[in-house]
């Protein structure tokens, strides 16, 4: 074994705690001490401390701090790429010893994008609770893009999101998921039970704003279909479309797996399917291809199945 003392009297230098690296990734990720603290379940005099030792034991300043803000410094920055990479291994590495002995036991961390998120989850997490006690699952919901960048750098283990991706990533394809339209009452289109892709000719379609996998997917089938998009109006989530909707401002595209949920917000709507072959978006599990835990994430994804179709 290597002998890291210059003599029988010195001992190895100090080196940084995974705690701190913790704390500097969220004081990086919230720009803000107090919501790093909140967010890492400790007191801010405690985080500041901590970050504080770590500043003088790499002899660096991390942050620029004043009383409106907090910024990373140069330094800062890289030390944060690094710091992501030692955070992720370290987790990495219990989640391999405890995936050895059972599935799905420790840390899981998930992105969700927001089409996703509101309508899928409420129906699944009881029920990996409850089939996996040991898995402490973290949620993150974001854009496509934005989850697939954590994915490749580590800070996410999987994410839900719309099928295909591109890249290093492996996925498992969990259901099709239809689209249907979403029309005022008083809509002629609504007086018929099933609609064709054709009956949306020049119709004006609402979509959501730009950053959305669904609004691009919307517009393909609006092109396809000689809809037209509304431009002076775009929403944030499929929620505001459908009250947008209700108000008579047009009609939209909602994804089958949100049309229960939203119907029950009130919204005075009519809904109806397309004629075969229904349009319809993807949706799977994804992965690092290098993440080793292929098997794992893959009964993930069957446990997710499973219990969509328990409560379908």
């Amino acid at each position: 074994m290597a002998d890291h003392r210059r003599d029988g009297t010195h001992s190895p230098p100090n080196r940084p705690t995974v705690r701190q690296l913790e704390y500097v990734l969220a004081v990086a990720e919230h720009l803000h001490f107090r919501r790093a603290a909140e967010a890492c379940g400790v007191t801010q005099p405690a985080l500041s401390a901590q970050i504080q030792t770590l500043e003088e034991l790499l002899g660096v300043q991390l942050f620029e701090r004043n009383r409106r803000q907090v910024l990373l410094t140069a330094t800062g920055r890289q030390v944060v790429a690094r710091a992501r990479d030692i955070v992720s291994a370290v987790d990495g590495l219990f989640s391999a010893v405890a995936s050895g002995r059972e599935p799905l036991v420790g840390t899981l961390r998930m992105g969700v994008i927001p089409t996703i998120a509101p309508y899928l989850l409420p129906r699944v997490i009881p029920g990996l609770r409850s089939r996996f006690p040991e898995l402490r699952l973290y949620l993150r919901e974001e854009f496509t893009h934005l989850l697939l960048e954590r994915l490749g750098s580590g800070e996410l283990d999987v994410a839900l999101l719309a099928l295909p991706v591109t890249g290093d990533f492996e996925a498992q394809l969990l259901f099709n998921d239809d689209f249907h339209v979403a029309l005022p009452p008083d809509h002629p289109l609504a007086k018929r039970r099933r609609l064709k892709e054709s009956d949306l000719a020049n119709e004006d379609v609402l979509l959501l704003e730009d950053g959305h996998c669904l609004r691009d997917q919307a517009l393909a089938l609006c092109g396809s279909a000689g809809a037209v998009e509304n431009m002076q109006m775009r929403a944030t989530s499929l929620g505001t479309l459908t009250q947008m909707v209700a108000g008579g401002l047009g009609l939209t595209l909602l994804p089958e797996i949100a049309i229960d949920v939203e119907s029950m917000h009130g919204a005075a709507i009519e809904v109806r399917p397309f004629t075969h072959p229904r349009p319809h978006r993807e949706v799977g599990l994804v992965w690092r291809r290098a993440s080793g835990r292929s098997e794992e994430f893959r009964l993930l994804g069957e446990t997710l199945v499973e219990l969509l179709d328990a409560g379908s």
